[in-house]
């Protein structure tokens, strides 16, 4: 396939990584039909389904057995990644969710719902997150801020529209055709994409990243030794570090950055997934709490951007600093918000923020570590995410079971974020043994 996919490269007129791009992009997007807002259109509809005759919390609880199955899984995914390559992850990724989707239609046993959703969630969580972020990661170097933020800028057009497909559907025909709907369009927005057109590296195309040039000496200048001195110079392939697995797990800077993004989606999950919630306490209607959901998914995607841009700029860890900041301010806010106003702008305030912990740690790990065995060092840190993100989605709500407000849980978020905001400060950059540097 990589012959075909060289001929068309050469005959584009720009960079073939737009097109991994775009093909990692439409992943993005269609891992939402297992999000927790979407998981959250089904909940009222089933629980009130007389022949099922489940329960909120039954509902929900696969969402918690999903993401502790993928923190178990991330490290053989990684594995998969850089042996097999993204193209075969993400293609079987996609299959399996679509087809786990739709077999949702039919899940009438808790068992069976559990089984399917699980699986579908594993993918959100797992696959298809690493997956993409490496690929588009091992394809731009210069542009690796800019590329990651419009990657995860896709996940949030996932995010409001695929809610609104499975609620107009279900009110329409049902909750089972949702599942269905949600399942074929899986199937018929990433499928071709991630098949066909994914290629694991530039350089498997002859390429190199960014699309920058191959070094060129002219010929003519080998006779005179200061020219071709010179030009060489300007033609010189800069260093990219080279980190394999083992190496990078002997640096402190890996578990700082790993324990710090997880901590940061400890906060994301738990105010997320109560977010609702939250803005019907402080006064909002179904409608505006509505609305500060949709302001939230729409922010982080243009946090998703403006976090890439800005990563490309400063180095990496100071922006993580920024994106923990920005994610406890929000979470601080929140405790004093009275009116309409405010928890809208609070809410997007967060969304904003969270679009940075999208964007920025890809960035992190492959500007430390290199494209050498992103996959696998990838696959040793997720388990932090989806480990701490069920740890915050339980926690806000046991806290709120206990006190009957969600005043402790904000306040232990707002902690935490500034807490790992200086943890961060310490995520130096690694220094590279003589071995771990490769060009790029």
């Amino acid at each position: 396939m990589n012959t075909s996919l060289q001929s068309l490269s050469n005959r584009l007129p720009f960079f073939y990584g737009w097109i991994v791009l775009a093909s990692a992009s439409s992943t993005q997007v269609v891992r939402n039909a297992s999000a927790s807002l979407t998981l959250a259109v089904f909940i009222y509809p089933i629980a009130a389904d007389p022949e099922l005759g489940w329960s909120r919390t039954l509902i929900s609880g696969a969402a918690s057995v999903g993401g502790l199955a993928a923190s178990a899984l991330s490290p053989l995914v990684g594995w998969l990644i850089d042996r097999y390559g993204a193209r075969f992850v993400l293609a079987s990724s996609v299959f399996i969710m679509g087809l786990a989707t739709i077999s949702l239609a039919w899940a009438t046993i808790p068992i069976f719902f559990y089984i399917f959703y699980g699986i579908s969630r594993v993918i959100f969580a797992s696959p298809i997150p690493i997956g993409a972020s490496v690929v588009v990661s091992r394809w731009f170097v210069r542009m690796r801020g800019r590329t990651n933020g419009i990657l995860f800028a896709s996940h949030s057009i996932g995010l409001v529209a695929f809610p609104l497909i499975a609620s107009g559907v279900i009110i329409t025909h049902g909750w089972p055709m949702a599942w269905i709907v949600l399942g074929a369009l899986v199937w018929i927005i990433a499928l071709a994409p991630v098949t066909f057109l994914i290629v694991q590296q530039p350089e498997d195309l002859g390429l190199r990243p960014d699309g920058d040039p191959a070094p060129d000496i002219d010929s003519t200048l080998t006779d005179k030794p200061e020219a071709a001195a010179e030009a060489s110079a300007t033609a010189s392939v800069p260093e990219e570090p080279a980190w394999t697995l083992k190496e990078a797990m002997k640096t402190p800077a890996l578990w700082i950055l790993a324990a710090g993004v997880g901590t940061l989606f400890l906060v994301q999950a738990g105010i997320n997934t109560h977010l609702a919630a939250l803005l019907r306490d402080e006064g909002l209607s179904v409608f505006q709490s509505g609305l500060g959901l949709s302001l939230s998914a729409a922010f982080m995607g243009a946090g998703s951007l403006a976090w890439g841009w800005i990563a490309e700029r400063f180095p990496v860890r100071y922006v993580l600093m920024a994106v923990a900041v920005a994610v406890a301010i929000p979470a601080l806010l929140f405790l004093t918000a009275d009116t309409p106003l405010e928890g809208l702008a609070f809410s997007s305030l967060f969304g904003f923020g969270v679009g940075g912990m999208l964007s920025v740690p890809p960035v992190a790990y492959a500007d430390y570590y290199g494209r050498r065995s992103l996959g696998a060092i990838r696959g040793v840190t997720e388990p932090f995410t989806s480990l701490e993100q069920a740890i915050g989605t339980v926690a806000a709500g046991l806290v709120f079971d206990l006190t009957g407000s969600y005043d402790i849980a904000l306040t232990i978020f707002a902690s935490l974020g500034g807490l790992t905001a200086v943890a961060l400060l310490f995520a130096r950059p690694p220094l590279r043994p003589a071995s771990a540097t490769a060009s790029v």
